[in-house]
């Protein structure tokens, strides 16, 4: 905190109006860290109280202290791990297509080309709608009787929602679509940082364009790459609104959509706490496998 509380620069207008530091931090810090601690902290700590309880919001009764039995039935619950499998390959291949999108879409777009920054702007449209307009769009794409995709491929009438095998890769589809952008424009981010000295020694040495791509490219962009994989698996695990609108809760139960019917729909709040934070710690424990990759990319 004592950091935070350095001297104003004399010449700065919080110093002209004759702000101190203690001014500083009760107008910005404090508000930011109580809005942290009451909208983040302490909702945490809540619902890991009701976790260990037979708590339900529905109800009036009494609650009870159940301990670990909570977390035990829905580790022991064939349906939730199968919706965890479920999610876990949605994850799968809905980062998979986001990455490989995305980096192609960066790799073509990191040349000289007429009308790049419009172009760069119309791809990054879809990342900036809302969730719900996006599956209400795209399931109006998938429409049986007169979407265009089955028109577009000549499939009939495929119904893509309805079917258990199909829905969960549309809504893939729908995601990757949605947030390739995101990884497109990281990578660029990264593309744009290799010294261009390096491609120019290996047209020197007559390198090929595959030798140059995995032995400059990939390696120096593959630490930022991994960032956009760490953001987009996190956000994967947690897709709910594109799946309800898309296919609601029967097809393609994701298990964000699994929490949600335990939550709000059969009014079971502790052991849907018990839920959550299951899956918080999968969560965190993916992420923090990716995080070692991370580093050591960046040892490299």
């Amino acid at each position: 905190m004592t950091s935070m509380l350095t001297s104003l620069d004399p010449r700065s207008r919080a110093a002209t109006r004759g702000w101190s530091d203690i001014t500083i931090r009760n107008v910005f810090v404090i508000p930011t860290v109580a809005f942290l601690i009451i909208f983040n902290v302490f909702p945490l700590l809540y619902s890991l109280g009701f976790s260990f309880t037979d708590f339900r919001a529905s109800s009036k009764a009494a609650v009870n202290f159940v301990g670990l039995k909570n977390y035990i039935d829905t580790l022991n619950d064939p349906v939730t791990w199968r919706s965890f499998s479920t999610t876990l390959w949605y994850v799968i291949v809905s980062v998979a297509g986001q990455f490989v999108v995305g980096f192609g879409l960066a790799l073509l777009l990191n040349r000289p080309i007429p009308a790049k920054g419009l172009l760069t702007t119309l791809l990054l449209l879809p990342m900036m709608l809302s969730p719900v307009v996006v599956g209400l769009f795209w399931k109006l794409i998938y429409d049986p009787s007169w979407g265009i995709l089955n028109y577009v491929l000549g499939l009939g009438k495929t119904a893509w929602l309805t079917d258990a095998r199909l829905a969960l890769y549309a809504v893939a589809i729908t995601d990757i679509w949605m947030w390739s952008p995101f990884v497109m424009l990281l990578s660029l981010a990264g593309l744009s940082a290799v010294p261009k000295h390096l491609y120019e020694a290996a047209s020197i040495d007559r390198a090929s364009k595959i030798y140059t791509f995995f032995r400059i490219t990939l390696p120096l962009v593959a630490p930022i790459l991994m960032i956009a994989v760490i953001f987009r698996t996190m956000e994967a695990f947690k897709t709910f609104d594109i799946a309800f609108v898309m296919t609601g809760q029967p097809q393609a139960e994701l298990i964000s959509s699994r929490l949600y019917k335990a939550a709000f729909a059969q009014w079971q709040t502790g052991p849907a706490s018990a839920m959550a934070y299951i899956i918080l710690i999968m969560v965190l424990c993916i992420t923090n496998i990716y995080v070692k990759y991370l580093n050591k990319a960046k040892e490299r």
